[in-house]
């Protein structure tokens, strides 16, 4: 029980690990994207599109592995990029508030999830509101053939898809660039004072962009997971919940570090679920347990700003357009 409770906690959590992960490069850089949870929808939607229409076109007898993978992870990722470019765009070029611009993002991203999930549905005649798509489902979940035969160790640490695996390696590396690379450094200056960085010669601007739709990238690979792997290949206009605010929480509670993020996830995956878990329990306790990944990030907010550790704040520009002719 204890090691099904873990891989189901760990399932949960990797949508929230590719989203925490992209906010933080993205908050590094001083851009506050409260358009995490429309671009995580706009992931998963664009993936869905692009399998629907492979599907559709050869046939669900005739997918090939290949094909299968790549067309909807690229969907994702163009999918997710657009959406990072539309917020950089607006607040980097025309200086817009970063804090609508996220919020008019995630209203975007959810409608346009639900216009299009919509009429793909009406598309394959399905008598029940959702799509799915089982053959390239099958395609994501595949994980490793000898996990199974390893009892407890294989079921909590190698029967995941490499979507998860990936999600890992991500934030690892996400961590080492911005504590070990003169590109980090040069993000993290952006993010803290980009007058000084600008003076210093750092391409303000550029690395605001970069940084962004690379975040929005990895961010958008969570709602692809999700549909993909935890879903089963099934797509229903707002099941999404809110996953794409909880990864914005997991940001905090990990203070702005993709390395704590992976062990934060995982957390915040079991205390979602967790009430799966508690025989007897009323709906009204439920909520109440679904809440706690909220709590405890306030409580970590609130014992990391009676701290102030500077390495444990967020960026000190973090929401505030530059204007150059202000430095």
């Amino acid at each position: 029980m204890i090691a099904g409770f873990i891989h189901r906690a760990v399932m949960q959590g990797i949508p929230l690990l590719f989203g925490s992960t992209g906010e933080i490069l993205t908050e590094k850089s001083g851009n506050l994207n409260l358009g995490i949870p429309g671009i995580m929808y706009v992931g998963g939607i664009s993936g869905v599109i692009g399998s629907f229409l492979y599907e559709q076109s050869v046939g669900p007898a005739n997918i090939k592995y290949l094909p299968a993978i790549l067309i909807p992870l690229i969907c994702s990722l163009v999918g997710s990029a657009l959406m990072g470019l539309i917020y950089c765009f607006l607040t980097v070029t025309l200086r817009a508030n970063q804090n609508v611009t996220g919020l008019a993002l995630t209203t975007f991203g959810v409608g346009f999830g639900n216009f299009f999930g919509g009429s793909l549905i009406k598309l394959s005649g399905n008598d029940v509101p959702s799509i799915t798509l089982t053959a390239t489902s099958n395609f994501f979940r595949r994980t490793l053939p000898f996990a199974g035969k390893l009892g407890w160790f294989g079921k909590i640490f190698l029967s995941y898809s490499f979507l998860a695996y990936i999600a890992i390696v991500i934030a690892l590396l996400a961590s080492y660039m911005l504590r070990r690379t003169r590109v980090g450094l040069n993000l993290r200056a952006v993010g803290e004072s980009p007058a000084t960085a600008d003076a210093a010669g750092i391409n303000v601007g550029q690395y605001k962009y970069v940084a962004t739709i690379v975040g929005s990238m990895i961010a958008g690979l969570g709602g692809l997971y999700y549909v993909m792997d935890y879903a089963s290949g099934i797509w229903s206009n707002d099941a999404f919940g809110d996953r794409g605010w909880l990864a914005i929480a997991l940001v905090i509670f990990a203070v702005w570090r993709p390395d704590i993020s992976i062990i934060g996830s995982i957390l915040f995956g079991g205390l979602f679920i967790v009430h799966n878990y508690i025989p007897n329990i009323d709906v009204s306790t439920q909520e109440l347990i679904k809440m706690s990944p909220y709590i405890v990030t306030i409580i970590v907010l609130v014992i990391v700003s009676m701290r102030k550790r500077r390495e444990n704040m967020p960026p000190a520009s973090l929401g505030l357009s530059y204007f150059r002719e202000e430095r």
